[in-house]
């Protein structure tokens, strides 16, 4: 029986062993997509207690404790901070493999150095013990503590980024960058969608009631993210879709939209294709890199989608084809050799290879990696999701070439994520060495690791 969480904790082979203590751990991080608050950041103030820090936003742990049958008003409602954590501390026992359970003692123990393990019984002293340290723990202090060289906020484009210009001003051993994330210009059939094209309107200064307006403010946002550091965009999208169009027919069905006419879902789809191919455009004139976060079922209880509103857990894998849409959005891009450094994620693991063999038609010869299969995302954030993508990735590309681990996540105590990454890639290498699949050479195989962990990154986005 092995022990819990120890030094050598997921590495199971003398390989891994080797690859992770001596090459993963030491490296450092760029974190190129997350959903920190920047103005927390600049601000820096200390997190009132654990619960505050630990359970404030995370909705991979509210899940889990409505799961547990923890009544909403100790996860988003108004009890006590500690009857909270202590909800949450009754769910652990029955975390059995979910990586929840790891993640959690991960955290207090590299940032509080708590080795206890989390249960009813130990969660008052974990607690003030947490909050003794919380005092001199801000979220500066705990970037520097993960060894963090880069973080890349989720901005939208009407954003001042007022807190990204301050933070550059400070002496930081980390950048803290914008990522440009234009999905309200993407939705037009949400009902927030002529509301936010009139908050654009006001940061540029017209009206924009055409589509080559709206392009032209985009544009200008661009360019204002570009010079405050922005090497990438972002786009959430839950399905992807193409259809053949005329510019004519998506100026119709812009003005449709502003007019608060109901649109058909092929106008919707057909709108939705177009602007990722004139935002890809865009993004490959200013040597930007586009993520692509695909496959998230949003918002399946209406009932709590009007309580709590949307980001609260509600959400779940969606299962819509995205092989021939994908295609023809690369392909369009491709065409005119105007398609940027693309990232793509697929939440449904089912797409890990379609998403790896599509983007193989696509790499142009010139940049190692141009086009990336991300990270496993989501609701993949597990051993065995983790592994299927690196599986997928290796099986029919270059796994070498992979950019690594990012939070995706609202918390600052989301960076030992990459060490559970590192721990696990370390392993799937270890294991290829130790059946025979790839030789043992530490010059290649630490190269490989410390590449995937940090170097392939750097290189990537050129921060």
């Amino acid at each position: 029986m092995k022990p819990f969480m120890d030094q050598d904790f997921l590495l199971n082979t003398e390989v891994a062993k080797t690859l992770y203590h001596q090459y993963a751990a030491k490296m450092p991080i760029i974190d190129y997509h997350c959903h920190l608050n920047p103005k927390e950041i600049y601000e820096n103030k200390p997190f009132e207690n654990l619960s505050k820090v630990w359970l404030g936003g995370d909705h991979y742990k509210w899940r889990l404790m409505r799961a547990n049958g923890v009544d909403e008003a100790f996860i988003t409602g108004n009890k006590p901070d500690f009857e909270k954590f202590y909800k949450y501390a009754e769910v652990m026992p029955y975390l059995l493999g979910n990586p929840l359970y790891h993640w959690s003692h991960l955290e207090l123990k590299r940032f509080f150095g708590i080795d206890t393990l989390l249960s009813p019984k130990t969660a008052k002293t974990i607690y003030d013990e947490a909050n003794l340290k919380l005092k001199t723990l801000t979220p500066k202090k705990f970037i520097e503590m993960s060894n963090v060289k880069v973080v890349c906020t989720t901005d939208d484009p009407t954003d001042d980024l007022i807190w990204h210009e301050k933070l550059k001003a400070e002496q930081n051993p980390f950048k803290v960058l914008p990522a440009f994330r234009p999905d309200k210009a993407i939705n037009i059939e949400l009902s927030w969608f002529n509301g936010w094209v009139d908050q654009l309107s006001s940061k540029v200064g017209y009206a924009i009631d055409s589509i080559e307006l709206l392009e032209q403010a985009l544009n200008e946002r661009m360019d204002y993210f570009d010079a405050h550091g922005c090497k990438l965009s972002d786009h959430g999208l839950d399905s992807i879709y193409y259809h053949p169009y005329e510019v004519e027919e998506i100026e119709t069905i812009f003005k449709r939209a502003r007019s608060n006419i109901k649109l058909s879902q092929l106008e919707v789809e057909t709108y939705k294709g177009y602007m990722l191919i004139f935002l890809g455009k865009s993004y490959h004139k200013r040597g930007w890199v586009q993520q692509y976060h695909i496959g998230a079922l949003r918002n399946n209880s209406r009932r709590m989608l009007e309580t709590l509103g949307p980001d609260t857990g509600y959400d779940a894998i969606n299962d819509d084809l995205i092989a021939k849409p994908l295609s023809h959005i690369l392909d369009a891009l491709d065409h005119h050799d105007e398609l940027p450094k693309t990232i793509i994620y697929a939440l449904n693991p089912r797409d890990h290879d379609v998403v790896v063999t599509l983007m193989q038609a696509f790499q142009d010869g010139k940049i190692p990696g141009k086009l990336q299969c991300g990270s496993a995302w989501w609701f993949n954030d597990t051993i065995d999701g983790m592994s299927k993508q690196m599986d997928a990735l290796a099986n029919n590309g270059l796994l070498s070439r992979f950019v690594g681990m990012l939070t995706d996540s609202r918390s600052f105590l989301s960076y030992p994520r990459h060490e559970y990454f590192r721990r696990l890639l370390c392993d799937k290498i270890g294991r290829l060495v130790e059946d025979g699949l790839f030789p043992y050479d530490l010059d290649v195989l630490g190269r490989i690791v410390e590449d995937i962990s940090y170097n392939n990154a750097h290189k990537y986005f050129k921060m």
